[in-house]
């Protein structure tokens, strides 16, 4: 009887963990990763980052084949590895979509540091 072998990740992404909707979001995508296709590193313990830390903080940031991808074409690879969201992924190849979710995306960061504290405060943190 031979074991299967797990699949090493073809994703890595990077994560700021001091973000609670951040938090949230890797938390659902680990849940919906049940082919252990993506790394996840937390940009707090990370030893080392592809690029300066203050750039990997302020979009998300994944590697796939090779290439360091941000904002909605670092979503879009790790939607590609997840069966369920792989659709979604796999049209953002398409310039004109994965330029309709980079708006949406930049809409999304202009909102954010009121949504981090909204999620703060329901999580009973400090702000």
């Amino acid at each position: 009887m031979s074991a299967r072998a797990t699949p090493s990740p073809t994703v890595t992404v990077w994560y700021d963990s001091a973000c609670p909707l951040c938090r949230r979001e890797i938390a659902l995508m680990r849940r919906l990763d049940r082919r252990g296709r993506i790394a996840f590193i937390d940009l707090d313990t990370a030893a080392t980052c592809p690029t300066d830390r203050a750039t990997m903080l302020a979009r998300l940031h994944a590697r796939e084949d090779g290439e360091l991808r941000s904002g909605a074409a670092a979503f879009a690879a790790m939607w590609r590895q997840i069966p369920l969201l792989r659709p979604l992924g796999l049209a953002a190849r398409h310039p004109w979509v994965l330029a309709m979710l980079e708006r949406a995306y930049l809409g999304f960061l202009r909102l954010r540091p009121r949504l981090q504290s909204l999620a703060r405060r329901l999580e009973g943190a400090p702000r």
